[in-house]
Parts: structure tokens; C-alpha cells; sequence
């Protein structure tokens, strides 16, 4: 990758749905270019997707949140087998360094927020846990 990819991943994290035309004019290079690198980010997997944030996603879940996870012995398949079941949860990530999951957690009060991290603390071979609200959200990079 190179100074040019670069820009346009970061003009597609500003607006996944822009033209061609448009990211060619943002980035000062012709249309052909910008679907050659579209394609080729593709292909090499660096782009594994687009897609849009809608307003009603947001208004679902109006308390956010992400949830660090440390895992005691050789437990995580299981817990995340558990944490899949859990309808609250958005996302379930595996990680490396001091936690073991993060897992995006999405309710609509913080009643139901504080209920699920309970759930989450007492499932056998959770050890330790760290939790940040997510208090607002810039799609600009």
C-alpha cells in the first residue's frame, strides 16, 4: 500500500458511497486508477467490505459500549460460544495483550447495559473485566 491507497481508504471510511468521479477528484487521480486500487485493495483483502451506519442503528442501541475480557485457563471457546448467545452483543473480537475478548455491547439504558456486563462478569472462567462507555462516535478519521 502506498500514500495513495491510503487516501482512498480514508476518503471510502469518510463516505463508502462515493463515486468514482468523486474520490478520483479528492485524490487528483483519473477514475481508471481509482477502480484499478478499489480493485486491487479488494483482491489483496485489504477491503474486506463496505458499509453504512444508519441513524436507526444508532437510535437501537443509545447505550454503547466496549467490554475487555480476561480469561482465566483455556476456557474462550466456550465463553465466546456463551457471549454469541447473548442478543445484546454486537460484536465478539479476539485479541491479544493483556485482554483476551473485547466485545461491543449495545442497549437501550444503562439499566440493561449494567445488567449484561453482570451476566458477562459471572460466567465461569472470566477473571477480569474493564469497561468504557462509548459516549460519542466521529466517523472522520
Amino acid at each position: 500500500m502506498d500514500e495513495t491507497d491510503d487516501a482512498l481508504l480514508a476518503a471510502l471510511r469518510h463516505d463508502a458511497r462515493a463515486s468514482l468521479s468523486d474520490l478520483a477528484a479528492t485524490l487528483g487521480v483519473s477514475r481508471t486508477t481509482v477502480r484499478a486500487r478499489l480493485e486491487r485493495l479488494k483482491t489483496r483483502g485489504e477491503i474486506v467490505g463496505f458499509s453504512v451506519v444508519t441513524r436507526a442503528d444508532v437510535a437501537r442501541d443509545p447505550v454503547r459500549g466496549l467490554m475487555m475480557i480476561g480469561i482465566e485457563g483455556r476456557g474462550a471457546e466456550r465463553i465466546k460460544r456463551q457471549l454469541a448467545a447473548m442478543s445484546e452483543l454486537r460484536a465478539v473480537h479476539s485479541t491479544n495483550g493483556r485482554w483476551d475478548l473485547i466485545v461491543e455491547i449495545g442497549t437501550a439504558t444503562l439499566a440493561q447495559f449494567d445488567q449484561v456486563l453482570s451476566r458477562i462478569r459471572r460466567l465461569d472462567g472470566v477473571n477480569a473485566s474493564e469497561t468504557s462507555l462509548l459516549l460519542s462516535t466521529q466517523r472522520e478519521v
